[in-house]
């Protein structure tokens, strides 16, 4: 009779299928936990800045491009089954109003992704000057194309390091050519990928945007609202038309769902520089002064009231 051949048994954390198995689950979390840790000490980031807004609108020459191709007659009509790109020389007239609509607005919203470019690139050059060993206020965004694109391509083009905190999606979503490839992370659960966005950020900037960006902005609101962390998080929304057309803030207050004191929690800003300036004088009030002593071993995670 053969003897039976002796084999090794895998590593437990070596073994893949145990890994990506309900039962390993606990350690995929721990891992979106520990890995980007690891990275942000090795990188020296401190703390961030976070950049929102909508993944659907593009710099001006791109939008005011799609729209003079589709108003020039004798196109093919586009497939409507889905959203395709406009590639240059592709001709798409016979658009149907909402078409039109859609991409009138488009030149219209882009200034925001200028307005995002350009408000990161002064952040990004004023906290690279900063007197510290590790880098400060780091323009942070969620990856993707629109305005979280300009904020990276702000940062990049300052010559700062910039994060982004994607998301796994069923629609992947390309990363842009703007990130710092040691700080480009990709998480598959929403609710730690939104611990980091939350625990190392200093603000957050809310462009115009959608229900992601609505999510976001609702979800730092509560945090500070509740009085959640023991910092101080400021909160610019920027686009003061946008925002009060999409959301009744003062109604809120006015029928009690929230204090008046609520509405002190953010501030609207309307260009680039304002904005700036807002967020130079809160980082500075909150967060530079008194100069506070900065853990030597890593990253400066939020730590939470009782």
């Amino acid at each position: 009779m053969p003897q039976p051949k002796a084999f090794r048994a895998p590593l437990a954390y070596g073994n893949k299928p145990f890994l990506d198995s309900p039962d390993g689950r606990v350690l995929r979390i721990l891992s979106e936990y520990s890995e980007p840790l690891a990275r942000f000490r090795r990188e020296r980031i401190q703390d961030t800045v976070v950049f929102f807004g909508s993944a659907r609108w593009h710099n001006l020459k791109d939008a005011q491009s799609k729209l003079e191709l589709l108003e020039k007659p004798g196109s093919a009509q586009p497939d409507r089954s889905a959203p395709q790109p406009i590639t240059p020389g592709k001709r798409l007239a016979g658009a149907n109003d909402a078409q039109m609509k859609l991409a009138r607005a488009a030149v219209e919203m882009a200034r925001y992704y200028e307005d995002a470019r350009r408000l990161s690139h002064l952040l990004t050059q004023w906290a690279s000057d900063l007197p510290f060993k590790r880098h400060r206020f780091v323009v942070t965004t969620g990856g993707g194309p629109g305005i979280m694109e300009a904020a990276n391509l702000g940062a990049h083009e300052a010559g700062g390091k910039t994060i982004v905190l994607d998301i796994r999606l069923p629609f992947e979503q390309i990363p842009d050519p703007y990130i710092t490839p040691a700080l480009n992370f990709e998480f598959h659960y929403f609710f730690m990928r939104k611990y980091w966005f939350a625990y190392l950020a200093k603000a957050l900037v809310i462009f115009p945007g959608g229900f992601g960006t609505l999510d976001e902005l609702f979800e730092i609101l509560t945090l500070a609202q509740t009085e959640k962390l023991a910092k101080k998080i400021l909160v610019v929304i920027y686009g003061k038309g946008y925002w009060e057309r999409a959301i009744n803030f003062q109604a809120l207050a006015d029928s009690g769902a929230i204090s008046p004191e609520d509405t002190k929690l953010f501030s609207f800003c309307d260009t680039p520089q304002e904005a700036f300036e807002c967020l130079k004088e809160g980082l500075i009030k909150y967060h530079l002064q008194p100069q506070k002593a900065v853990p030597e071993e890593g990253p400066e995670i939020a730590k939470t009231l009782p």
